[in-house]
């Protein structure tokens, strides 16, 4: 039973315990170690959990609070219960039930928790999705994420794939840099607030910052024409995942159809690195973005939201 199971509450005193379990997990991500997690601890109260069996850890379950409510987690794109290759179905229910009995003893009376997309899973880690529904949990939404699956051929577009060949000739420059000042100061800004009255998930302190803490992970590609900049896409890499976390374009850019080169420049080009997955993210609503995806040769996966009571 759940009993046997130790839960508590993370403190900065398991830092390196914590970075180490989620580095061997098999559903983690580098979104996951404590110093991509805390950039904005300022804006959620962490109350990320841990749960032993004796002295080994043996899983994590990534959160914040609000009042009392504990989300799997606001500030990151995907969360739940972090685990290792070696625990089959009871055991992974059992310890689940060990953290809804410590939330309920804090006090917490619901969980939010968002999933990971299963193109994130080194091993497959579909657990605890049976245990939601018997806890009597409800699925609150289904996002759209479009993403490439590179084990099958990509059916990019025959009208991106003209359009990608003539602009060969135009003498396009891609840079890979660590700086993000003119992609997010004279593209991603503007033409977010031109376009969607919206900024930015992360400020340009916040990118800078992260891509310092990860620089083998969070890289901007930049295209020029005669030394102008037309666009840009920021990547978030995974060992096997592939992300863009950002693109967008000038209008001049918009003319010459930057953007659509540079995603499939970087499409190839990590196919051409054996990574699995090309992730381009989550459409809401948007009819036209989605075309965009679908014809850069992308396919729907579903990630649920799910509200769990904790009775």
């Amino acid at each position: 039973m759940f009993s046997e199971y130790t839960v508590k509450k993370y403190e900065p005193s398991y830092y390196k315990q914590w970075n180490s379990f989620v580095s061997t997990a098999k559903n983690a991500t580098f979104l996951f170690l404590r110093n991509f997690m805390e950039y904005h601890k300022d804006r959620f109260g962490d109350f990320s959990l841990m749960v032993f069996k004796g002295e080994k850890l043996i899983a994590l379950f990534p959160a914040n609070k609000k009042d009392t409510i504990i989300y799997s987690h606001q500030g990151l794109t995907y969360g739940g219960l972090l685990l290792t290759s070696s625990y089959g179905v009871a055991k992974v229910e059992n310890l689940f039930l060990a953290i809804l009995e410590f939330l309920k003893q804090k006090g917490f009376n619901l969980i939010q928790l968002k999933s990971i997309p299963l193109f994130y899973h080194k091993n497959p880690c579909n657990e605890l999705e049976p245990l939601f529904l018997k806890l009597k949990g409800k699925i609150t939404q289904r996002a759209q994420n479009f993403a490439i699956d590179y084990s099958l051929p990509i059916p990019f577009h025959k009208t991106k794939l003209k359009h990608f060949r003539k602009s060969h000739n135009l003498g396009f420059k891609i840079i890979e840099t660590s700086n993000f000042d003119s992609f997010w100061k004279e593209i991603l800004e503007p033409r977010l607030k031109e376009k969607h009255e919206s900024k930015p998930v992360h400020t340009l302190d916040e990118i800078s910052y992260l891509n310092q803490q990860f620089p083998n992970n969070i890289i901007q590609y930049n295209i020029l024409l005669e030394e102008e900049l037309l666009a840009g896409i920021t990547i978030f890499k995974t060992d096997s995942v592939v992300k863009s976390q950002y693109g967008a374009t000038t209008k001049l850019g918009e003319q010459h159809r930057a953007l659509d080169y540079l995603f499939m420049h970087l499409i190839e080009k990590f196919k051409s690195e054996n990574y699995r997955y090309f992730d381009m993210g989550i459409i809401a609503g948007n009819y036209s973005l989605l075309k965009q995806k679908e014809e850069l040769g992308c396919q729907q996966y579903l990630q649920d939201f799910y509200e769990i009571p904790i009775a």
